[in-house]
């Protein structure tokens, strides 16, 4: 396994926990990445992001794992669509329904075609993946007012689910970039690279 050449903490502001991303971002990006969350459910998030040089994304793996219960889901593009298939162990509805949580069902999908028109993942409470398409449009530094509307594939998380979500990206600043999915909006403060460093209501750069 290669080591990586730079380092991103984000610590969670919604709830205790941390992301701790290990990137190399020479040619597209490769990232490997642990995220822990506290409530409502203790769990923990691995993940592995593989992107093309224009930061198109390839290749992602994510495992979540809380007491009793494991999930695994593995997604990788070729010739313009997406492949999906998971792992599980144990329950983590049964784990949900115990800290009065709604349960989730299976992980993965049973429509991958729906997910063609994705060039970008996107891994939820993870901050690294909004840099995918920021990258990938090249909206850092460009004026302010530019939208540009885009198809994801959605991990939710600590369930697993991928969903087809459209997202819109606005250029705001020279280091403030507008985000909305469906009813939710922010603004999305980031470095000169368009690592996020602030997430209102989820995240700070540690």
């Amino acid at each position: 396994m290669p080591t990586m050449p730079k380092s991103v903490i984000w610590v969670r502001t919604d709830t205790g926990g941390a992301d701790h991303a290990l990137v190399d971002d020479r040619r597209g990006l490769n990232a490997r990445g642990v995220a822990v969350a506290a409530t409502p459910l203790p769990y923990t998030c691995q993940y592995e992001l593989t992107t093309d040089e224009d930061w198109t994304a390839v290749r992602l793996t994510v495992t979540t794992e809380g007491a009793g219960w494991l999930r695994t889901v593995r997604m990788e593009r070729a010739l313009g669509r997406w492949r999906v298939s998971t792992a599980e162990q144990g329950d983590l509805d049964r784990a949900l329904r115990a800290v009065g949580q709604r349960p989730v069902g299976l992980p993965g999908t049973e429509e991958p075609g729906r997910l063609d028109a994705a060039l970008d993942v996107d891994l939820g409470a993870a901050p690294l993946f909004n840099t995918l398409p920021i990258r990938r449009l090249k909206l850092a530094g460009r004026p302010p007012g530019e939208e540009h509307r885009i198809t994801v594939a959605w991990v939710r998380v600590p369930g697993l689910e991928v969903l087809a979500a459209e997202q819109i990206y606005t250029t705001a600043g020279p280091d403030r970039v507008g985000y909305r999915s469906g009813s939710f909006a922010t603004e999305l403060t980031v470095d000169p690279d368009g690592y996020v460093t602030h997430y209102p209501g989820l995240a700070e750069r540690g």
